[in-house]
């Protein structure tokens, strides 16, 4: 089962995720960190711009040939002694992964972060088959302890307070723990510990997969992925196909970018590099090694004119940024990947019928592309999802009613020259200095309920122009009007 269509719509999420004084608390104190941070370990770098330009060329190109690198990751994962598996959509890759653990009689897998199998619902398949699924990543770790999804890419319980997650392991352990931070983390690794030395199989995700070697690149800072990747005899990696890169030399800048969007590190803890499974004469590492490679939808992104969004990296930088939300968090987005790369990526994996108010969670103030480690057009593709919506006729029937009479007003000068007085006429009694704290029309009222509109001009512009050029152009002369 993929992740869930939300029931409740994205309005109504987003308004009780506004009234969570909780969840503004938390999200303001982690995501200020990350922007800080994140500024501070750019501004180290002696050519920042030039590394983004570097960063974004390397997918592009990528992209462009991923056929090739795809079989050439193939090819090379086998040579070093693993197995490749093709998941054309999420039930296919479940099928595979649950089936692989089963041949294994697997009864208890340790989980590293991975938003892909948040994508293809993989917990409550390996829940169906009877198999336990321990999440590692503390912050997963925590929101699979509250029976929720993660808020963020790169921080998945960044929603919760020190004192939420605090409740969440007195139940687990039993006993009052309180709120110190590293008391919490404590508690968490000696969990953990236990689940990692008595896993059948480890399941991760992928950051990057370098197509010349064959090489798996997982990027973490509890150790967790060093651990699964280790100590269970089977290591299952699964990668959306966009997550491939030619070679050991695109690693490098990709890999800089990354940490410094994402958390604002340096380097992270952790770079674990799996090149195949555990050699003759080696201390550890997996008896056997595979991958999936996971499409649901991503070869039909690349034929249309959203391929750009297949360049993200996962360094959730555009969420940090983005207003939006900064205020209302990543589960009123309703699906796995949130903030403004959310509100493109769910409504093309998951369905425009689902999420197509998602593209319209956007103040197009271009923050997100700012902050991209690979400069995606964000507000272009906010913008395009937005005009597919109209054209698949799926706003309600009023708004498109609204404007269909703006366009035939506005096509037909008589109609707009009285329009526009009547605009400035009816405003007069709601104006103070040019404003209006409130709209009448309930329609377009909760504009103001924010924020001041405009009043419409008392005297419209068409006017006041016919006026100056009639006192530009002097008088004709008595010879001349002869």
């Amino acid at each position: 089962m993929s992740h869930p269509i939300p029931l409740v719509p994205f309005e109504e999420r987003a308004h009780k995720a506004l009234a969570d004084e909780r969840l503004q608390q938390a999200l303001k104190v982690a995501t200020t960190k990350f922007i800080v941070h994140r500024q501070e370990a750019l501004s180290l770098l002696p050519d920042a711009d030039g590394l983004r330009q570097r960063g974004r060329a390397i997918r592009e190109r990528t992209i462009a040939h991923l056929d090739e690198c795809l079989i050439q990751l193939e090819s090379a994962v086998q040579a070093n002694g693993g197995h490749v598996h093709w998941a054309q959509d999420e039930v296919e890759a479940c099928r595979i992964i649950v089936g692989l653990l089963q041949e294994r009689q697997a009864r208890l897998v340790v989980k590293s972060k991975s938003m892909a199998t948040e994508e293809i619902g993989l917990n409550h398949a390996l829940q169906a088959a009877a198999i336990e699924a321990v999440e590692t990543d503390l912050g997963e770790w925590i929101v699979q302890l509250a029976g929720e999804t993660p808020s963020h890419i790169v921080a998945p319980a960044v929603h919760k307070t020190k004192e939420q997650v605090a409740e969440l392991f007195e139940k687990q352990v039993g006993r009052p723990v309180g709120t110190d931070i590293p008391a919490l983390t404590k508690i968490a690794r000696a969990q953990l510990r236990e689940k990692f030395l008595a896993a059948d199989a480890a399941i991760s995700g992928v950051n990057f997969a370098i197509a010349e070697t064959g090489t798996l690149v997982l990027v973490t800072n509890e150790g967790n992925g060093r651990l699964a990747s280790s100590l269970p005899r089977t290591h299952i990696a699964v990668m959306g196909l966009e997550k491939v890169i030619p070679t050991w030399d695109d690693l490098p800048a990709l890999l800089t970018l990354l940490t410094r969007s994402a958390t604002g590190q340096i380097i992270t803890s952790y770079v674990t590099c799996v090149t195949g499974p555990r050699r003759p004469g080696e201390a550890d590492g997996p008896e056997e090694l595979h991958l999936v490679i996971l499409d649901n939808g991503r070869t039909r992104i690349l034929e249309n004119e959203y391929r750009e969004s297949l360049y993200c990296i996962r360094c959730g930088a555009c969420a940090n940024a983005c207003p939006v939300y900064l205020k209302i968090g990543g589960h009123a987005y309703g699906g796995v990947y949130s903030g403004p790369i959310g509100a493109v990526l769910t409504p093309l994996l998951q369905g425009m019928e689902h999420f197509g108010a998602l593209p319209h969670a956007s103040s197009l103030c271009g923050a997100c592309k700012d902050a991209c480690p690979v400069r995606i057009d964000l507000p272009r593709m906010l913008l395009a999802l937005r005009a597919q919506e109209v054209e698949d006729k799926r706003p309600p029937v009023w708004e498109r009613l609204l404007f269909r009479l703006y366009a035939w007003g506005t096509s037909h000068p008589v109609i707009y020259r009285l329009g526009a007085r009547l605009g400035g006429l009816l405003a007069w009694p709601f104006a103070r200095n040019g404003w209006m704290g409130r709209l009448p029309v309930p329609i377009v009222s909760r504009w103001t309920t924010k924020r001041d509109f405009p009043a419409p001009a008392a005297r419209p512009f068409h006017a006041r122009w016919a006026e100056i050029e009639r006192e530009a152009v002097p008088p004709p002369s008595k010879d001349e009007s002869r």
